[in-house]
């Protein structure tokens, strides 16, 4: 490439020296470690055990775990550096990011915001390190957008609680050491830490998916899982906690989806500049270079929209409606980069020799969970109207 995308932006004068290592650090380990082993991923359907706890253990020791969070061994960097971690990240693959930001941004996260003192001693130092993994469970087969309606519930029995219920889409769940569950009480939702060896726990994983395919995706069934007093949230109290950890993992989809946009557009114009058709290369032809120069200025926009989001957290002044705000509009034109530079590809695009096609597929779930396109368009809607139309 003559030029990299971002160049036209000027992006990395808006970066510090710190965040301009954390990126290119992070950048170096997918494209030598990690990139060369998805195309099998992606095609086996799976994270593969053994390669798991291997890439667990890598990223535990550069600190990517939680690494937006202080203390018990977390690296406690700014939200912008975490947010280009996540770029950098499902640069590779979305199923990375969503490894990393389900570990940090919502089984960590949950335990650092509403754990009890105990809860965070035991669980975040082995957490950041990857000696173990976590995942959350929120989502139900009925209950996805609404989740005030979950139907797992959590009942007292002297000085034990008895979960029983059913959740689904659990991204790590068949890999995880400990779910974070949210359940039903008669006081209202409550979470609660269940370590997956527990009695009555089961993860099933769930096949033939099309789309993260790179990525572990469970059911979690618990029947009669009988936990103490002591692995409840403490902090936690009614849907607001369970929605402020989905916030946390939002903000990193908003950093994560343009690393899948970026790839797919530097793979089409390397492809474009050494395709020839009718004996010149592919990128000479005005129609090429209309595509390309479309797909920069949203990844350019949207990158800009990433770093303000990111610069508003790290002053603690973000809100969950501008939060949406980054996320509809950047998964939304990463799925439309994604898919455009599958067209330059042609016919070639559809293998996974090339990224662009598998991105897109990981983007169609991505534009999905965390919230929907249409739900987020509707947050907006409320914050510019005053009015709720959910209903």
């Amino acid at each position: 490439m003559t030029m990299q995308p971002l160049d036209l932006f000027g992006i990395d004068a808006l970066l510090d020296d710190e965040e301009r290592d954390i990126q290119n650090t992070v950048r170096r380990l997918v494209d030598d470690r990690l990139r060369p082993r998805l195309p099998d991923w992606f095609e086996q359907g799976t994270l593969p055990g053994d390669d798991v706890r291997e890439i667990a253990r890598e990223l535990g020791d550069l600190g990517l775990f939680g690494m937006h969070l202080q203390g018990y061994g977390c690296a406690g960097t700014n939200a912008v550096s975490y947010g280009l971690a996540c770029l950098e990240l499902e640069a590779g693959d979305s199923g990375l990011r969503s490894f990393v930001s389900v570990q940090g941004s919502l089984s960590m996260f949950s335990i650092h915001r509403f754990g009890s003192e105990e809860q965070k001693q035991q669980w975040l130092p082995r957490l950041a390190s990857g000696e173990v993994l976590g995942c959350f469970g929120l989502t139900e087969p009925d209950f996805g957008s609404n989740p005030s309606g979950m139907r797992t519930r959590a009942r007292r029995d002297g000085g034990d609680w008895i979960l029983d219920g059913t959740k689904m889409w659990i991204t790590n769940g068949g890999l995880a050491d400990v779910a974070t569950v949210w359940a039903q009480t008669d006081d209202g939702v409550r979470g609660f830490l269940v370590p997956t060896g527990t009695p009555g726990f089961t993860a099933n994983t769930v096949t033939h998916k099309l789309s993260m395919r790179a990525s572990v995706t469970s059911e979690l069934v618990l029947d009669g899982v009988r936990v103490p007093a002591s692995a409840q949230l403490p902090e936690a109290r009614g849907l607001r906690a369970p929605l402020s950890c989905l916030n946390e993992a939002r903000f990193g989809i908003v950093f994560g989806a343009l690393g899948a946009a970026r790839d797919s557009l530097e793979t089409a114009i390397v492809y474009a500049g050494t395709r020839e058709v009718f004996d010149r290369p592919l990128a000479g032809y005005q129609l090429t270079q209309e595509k390309l120069a479309d797909m920069t200025l949203e990844l350019g926009k949207g990158m800009l929209l990433a770093l303000q989001l990111g610069r508003i957290k790290d002053r603690g002044e973000i809100t969950p409606d501008q939060i949406s705000v980054g996320k509809l509009n950047n998964v939304r034109e990463a799925i439309t980069i994604a898919r455009e530079c599958r067209t330059i590809l042609g016919a070639n695009g559809i293998t996974l020799e090339y990224s662009p096609l598998r991105h897109a597929n990981n983007l169609e779930s991505v534009l999905t969970y965390e919230g929907t396109s249409e739900m987020h368009l509707l947050s907006i809607g409320r914050a510019l109207t005053g009015h709720a139309a959910f209903r």
